[in-house]
């Protein structure tokens, strides 16, 4: 049974109705039809959360470059911060200043996407990442892909999937061998791990937290007498791995938008 867990910060999975402990499972992340039940429009809370996140990105950036100045507030440096850090440490360090600016906004987009929908995990009453669902780590890898053959073949036309597949200086007899992993690895492994790694990250971040304050709630209400002193530790173990979980979303949306870059500029390499 799901009850929320007032005097914590996070909606936790409380025990069955005997008292027992019931840890977190995958059943979180297919919560129940909300809107549209039986229609190809079917809303959820992952959905809604999706939404939330999309309204929030596009109202601080318009809040925060309505009323753009020379020397900029609080909200405008703190954008001119995280545009500055994408543009500089991923985009222009892969691909330089020229061909970074073609891909500096899609790029940007990636990042902040990500970052937003990773960070919802820990934000209280949410507490569920738009990322932990296959649906969106999979549309954010096919736009990584799109955009990465679209480059390569934007330069080199239909060389760009003979250098790929056919890369230069192999003995013609090993082609065989060559081609199918250069084509496994460069376009069926690149999308996959891209979608795969991030959502396997914040699947297991959110299990972390509701186990460690399920828990909680557990030795807390349900267990009771000494058993509140574990109740104490799983609760440090929460908000350390809450701490850990704020520096994986930024590090999944850095390592996202840095390997669609990296991607890319071997797509622009003249022998890739």
């Amino acid at each position: 049974m799901h009850h929320a867990l007032t005097l914590l910060p996070f909606v936790t999975t409380a025990g069955p109705d005997d008292g027992g402990f019931s840890g977190p499972t995958l059943d979180d992340f297919f919560p129940p039809v909300i809107f549209f039940e039986g229609t190809l429009f079917e809303i959820n809370r992952v959905i809604l959360i999706r939404f939330f996140v999309v309204a929030v990105i596009l109202l601080v950036f318009w809040l925060g470059t309505r009323r753009m100045k020379m020397i900029p507030g609080r909200g405008q440096s703190i954008l001119e911060f995280i545009l500055g850090f994408v543009q500089s440490n991923i985009v222009e360090g892969n691909l330089g200043k020229k061909d970074g600016a073609r891909f500096l906004p899609i790029i940007t987009a990636i990042f902040i996407t990500v970052l937003g929908m990773n960070i919802t995990g820990i934000i209280p009453g949410i507490n569920l990442t738009g990322t932990a669902v296959i649906g969106l780590p999979l549309v954010l890898a096919l736009v990584a892909y799109v955009t990465f053959i679209y480059a390569g073949v934007k330069k080199s036309g239909g060389g760009f999937f003979k250098t790929a597949l056919f890369p230069a200086g192999v003995p013609a007899a090993l082609y065989v061998i060559v081609t199918p992993i250069e084509f496994l690895s460069t376009f069926i492994l690149r999308p996959v791990t891209l979608a795969l790694r991030l959502l396997m990250n914040m699947i297991a971040g959110h299990m972390l937290l509701v186990l460690c304050f399920s828990a909680t709630q557990f030795f807390f209400f349900s267990a009771g007498g000494l058993y509140a002193l574990f109740g104490a530790g799983t609760l440090a173990f929460g908000f350390i791995f809450t701490i850990f979980e704020i520096l994986v979303a930024l590090l999944q949306a850095y390592v996202f938008a840095f390997l669609t870059a990296a991607y890319i500029q071997l797509a622009l390499a003249e022998d890739h």
